[in-house]
């Protein structure tokens, strides 16, 4: 249960204690990181108890309808909440599968109610900074789940999907790295997964699209024995990778 390991936490040193409307008020900075739905139903129901001088950062996988909701909660209470979303994760959830250092060098991504204020996303970065972040990026909730549909969502659906092969069954043996990297992700949250691609629904069905459409070109190549054809589609790709990551 959440208590059982709110206590383990405590006892390893990692959890000072709860948080609750003894110390939400005392918080520099509150960070929420919990499914998008319950992010905003938490910020909503202790935003009474926050105060006035602390900064609210979610740590939610899309942006749109959290920003939008807790912006708005934020604006009448006259609180200060950015959206967040740290760029880095792992496979397998749970406290017992934490690392104090997930988030050494990796990029923040954050999301701020106005872009006149250097000096609050100062101050954000500020109060961030024992996480290690390598880098912060500031942008719109619009543009960050644009974005995130085929760095990220895109790949959990590939990955998962992928692995359904009844092939995948007797692999052993005969799989290097390029299968390990591929299938990483397959090993998902389902619920997570599921309500962070429905929030952004529009968004993963333009990727799903286009990647489908990708496939079928590779797929009417080899059925066509063309292989002229198929040099060309994977060379193409090839010089896709080598323009955008160099």
């Amino acid at each position: 249960t959440d208590r059982t390991v709110l206590g383990f936490s405590q006892v390893s040193g990692v959890v000072k204690g709860v948080l609750d409307e003894e110390t939400i008020p005392q918080c520099e900075l509150i960070l929420i990181a919990v499914l998008p739905q319950h992010a905003i139903a938490y910020f909503e129901e202790h935003a009474p108890m926050i105060s006035k001088d602390t900064i609210v950062i979610d740590a939610c996988g899309t942006k749109e309808q959290v920003c939008k909701e807790c912006f708005a909660i934020a604006q009448s209470h006259g609180l200060t909440f950015l959206g967040g979303h740290p760029m880095a994760g792992m496979h397998k959830a749970g406290f017992k599968n934490a690392t104090e250092d997930l988030f050494v060098g990796a990029p923040m991504v954050l999301v701020p109610p106005v872009f006149d204020n250097p000096a609050l996303l100062a101050k954000a970065e500020q109060l961030l900074g024992p996480a290690g972040f390598g880098s912060f990026s500031v942008t719109t909730a619009k543009a960050h789940d644009a974005m995130i549909a085929f760095t990220s969502q895109m790949p959990h659906i590939i990955s998962n999907a992928f692995i359904k092969s009844p092939t995948a069954l007797g692999h052993g043996g005969f799989s290097a790295g390029s299968y390990k990297d591929l299938t990483r992700v397959a090993w998902l949250n389902p619920k997570m997964w599921a309500e962070l691609l429905m929030h952004n629904s529009e968004n993963v069905l333009h990727e799903l699209k286009v990647f489908i459409h990708e496939m079928e070109k590779y797929k009417t190549a080899i059925e066509n024995g063309d292989t002229a054809l198929l040099e060309a589609l994977l060379e193409e790709g090839r010089n896709r990778k080598e323009e955008i990551d160099g």
